[in-house]
């Protein structure tokens, strides 16, 4: 891709949090970043001046450029640092050496302990995170400790030796923040049952802790005890927002590969997600073309094990999101599940979330590098699915609009290559037709619409579409038939209650599917019929609702009636006022005109009244 590919691709970026890989002409990564909203931040490298010359020489090599959404910041920094660990990105000195974020640690001895650090040992530890704020690491670590006593000392301690003695109590005893089971002081059972519940804390199970820090902190604030409520409600928050746990880091998931299946017409866009030690080390998506009928499910699978042999990764188990026939998938026949809730849903939630953003945003860049084809396949649809013979680049749609027969009015809207060609719109004053009658008011604007582009040797168009049902359709293909053209221009119908269309001569309808993107042009065309034809029929209404008495005076225009109003106040002053104070305001000619008009007619209706 060029840098005027990159430009092109931009504006179509999501503003949601996620992480970018930037590659150089031979494919390889040489940058990892993250962003809040990574429109704007991958925008910034390519739209203002760079004085940085490290900067300068990363933007001048960068070739391609790819992109994966996550839920949060937070996610957004763990996986740029399990992708910087993985690509060995040029370009990227912080998180290179092997440097990690904090987890929280508890130990797998007989009275365990816990503490945090950045160096983990799976098989000796069980470990939580990682945490991108290690301000809160250590405040979620302050207070499980707080809460359940955890010892802090280095002590190897076992039964048998807290029966022989060899321990004395420390300050963490005296000032209540340990339980000293190295003196016997709890028991075993007990301070591992305070463990566990530590631990299903830290796996985000803090419902019945979270209820109890709340009622305490009520109760301490209706106590007036506010001091002692404030601590309850900061234990609150923070193990409250423990509770909102990473999508993209889950140390207990182990090695698994994440596969997601998205399909639009003849192409399939999977994402495959590598996941290490419960960590999304990497990501990759890709889009095949469909050569063969094949079932969906098969296809999958094909692709599941092509990956699995161009990116080898030990994995436990293959996630999938849609449920396949087999039981295992690849040469070294890995487990395939398709998870339907809890962690393992959730990642593949995250690896849709790719595949179909993947999905729109190649789209978008096709239309925007070659809007040409995106229509020519337009068209080519609109041809099978509405059976014509020729492309329907230029659509006319026709709607009538009135209230109770009065003001009737109509639109004629024009779609050129499926989108709207607003120079070309035109509105009709219905002149022949009284009442409320659409069939007749149909019958009128479509005769006189192609009566005169017959007679200017205009242009027809490829396809007619008309608002309405059989009724509307009927006597819209009458008026073509005196004019010569029925059987020339091809005509639907589109009811709007069904969204099912009509076609002159048959008694079915068709039904096409609510997302065609056939069906998608003819409502567009068909609403913006109607919209153009309300507004047009309401601006008529909103005329004649301001339409004053002083308008039917010979020789009063808009700045008369003005300067009258704006004088007097209303019509009903203007009636009150003398002949002098008329002729003083507008002149004593059509002063005269304004006062005889008025008082003639108010003596008229006395008359009549009487």
């Amino acid at each position: 891709m060029n840098r005027e590919g990159i430009q092109k691709l931009l504006s179509t970026l999501p503003e949601s949090p996620g992480c970018y890989l930037y590659f150089d002409q031979k494919g390889k990564v040489i940058y990892v970043g993250k962003a809040v909203n990574l429109r704007r931040r991958v925008s910034s490298y390519f739209n203002k001046e760079i004085k940085d010359v490290k900067t300068r020489r990363l933007v001048d090599s960068i070739a391609d450029l790819k992109y994966f959404v996550v839920d949060t910041e937070a996610d957004a920094l763990i996986l740029e640092n399990n992708l910087i660990k993985t690509y060995n990105p040029r370009y990227n000195i912080l998180l290179k050496d092997g440097s990690s974020y904090p987890y929280i640690v508890i130990t797998k001895e007989e009275f365990p302990r816990a503490f945090l650090s950045r160096n983990v040992d799976r098989s000796k530890h069980y470990i939580y995170g990682p945490f991108t704020d290690v301000g809160r690491a250590k405040e979620i670590l302050k207070v499980l400790r707080e809460t359940f006593k955890i010892r802090t000392c280095n002590l190897v301690l076992s039964q048998d030796k807290v029966a022989q003695g060899r321990f004395n109590t420390c300050l963490q005893y005296h000032i209540k923040k340990c339980l000293a089971p190295c003196v016997g002081y709890v028991s075993l059972e007990h301070y591992r049952e305070d463990l566990n519940l530590a631990k299903q804390i830290l796996e985000g199970n803090a419902t019945n802790l979270l209820r109890t820090e709340l009622e305490q902190m009520q109760q301490c604030a209706e106590q007036l005890q506010f001091e002692r409520a404030e601590e309850h409600r900061k234990k609150y928050e923070l193990l409250s927002g423990y509770m909102k746990r990473h999508s993209v880091s889950s140390p207990e998931l182990g090695d698994l590969s994440v596969f997601s299946y998205t399909e639009k017409e003849d192409f399939v866009f999977i994402c495959m997600m590598q996941v290490k030690h419960g960590a999304v080390v990497r990501i990759i998506t890709d889009a095949w073309k469909r050569v063969l009928d094949e079932e969906k499910e098969e296809l999958f699978a094909s692709i599941i094990t092509d990956m699995l042999r161009k990116y080898p990764f030990p994995s436990q188990e293959v996630l999938v999101n849609i449920p396949l026939p087999w039981s295992f998938v690849g040469e070294r026949k890995t487990r395939v599940t398709c998870p339907l809730r809890g962690e393992k849903r959730r990642l593949v939630q995250l690896a849709t979330a790719n595949a179909e953003r993947y999905m729109r945003d190649r789209i978008t860049r096709e239309e925007k590098l070659n809007p040409e084809q995106r229509s020519t396949k337009l068209m080519k649809k609109m041809m099978q699915d509405l059976s014509l013979s020729v492309p329907p680049r230029h659509i006319e749609c026709f709607d009538n609009s009135n209230i109770q027969g009065t003001n009737p009015v109509a639109a004629c809207v024009v779609f050129r290559n499926g989108r709207p060609s607003r120079k070309e719109y035109r509105k009709f004053h219905v002149k022949t037709v009284e009442g409320p009658d659409d069939y007749s008011s149909m019958y009128e604007i479509v005769t006189r619409r192609y009566s005169r582009v017959l007679n200017e040797d205009g242009e027809l168009p490829d396809l007619i579409v008309i608002d309405g049902g059989k009724g509307q359709l009927h006597v819209a293909s009458e008026a073509l038939e005196n004019l010569g053209l029925f059987g020339k221009i091809p005509i639907v119908g589109l009811a709007e209650r069904l969204e099912e269309l009509f076609f002159p001569g048959e008694q079915e309808s068709l039904y096409l599917k609510r997302n065609s993107e056939t069906l998608n042009v003819l409502r567009h065309i068909r609403d913006e019929a109607h919209r153009f034809g309300i507004t047009f029929h309401r601006l008529l209404r909103s005329k004649q609702q301001i339409k004053s008495e002083l308008d039917e005076i010979p020789g009063v225009g808009v700045k008369t009636r003005e300067k009258l109003l704006k004088q007097f106040g209303s019509l009903m002053q203007i009636k009150k006022a003398s002949l002098e104070e008329i002729q003083a305001c507008i002149g004593i000619k059509l002063g005269r005109s304004v006062y005889d008009f008025l008082h003639a007619k108010s003596v008229l209706q006395q008359l009549v009244q009487q």
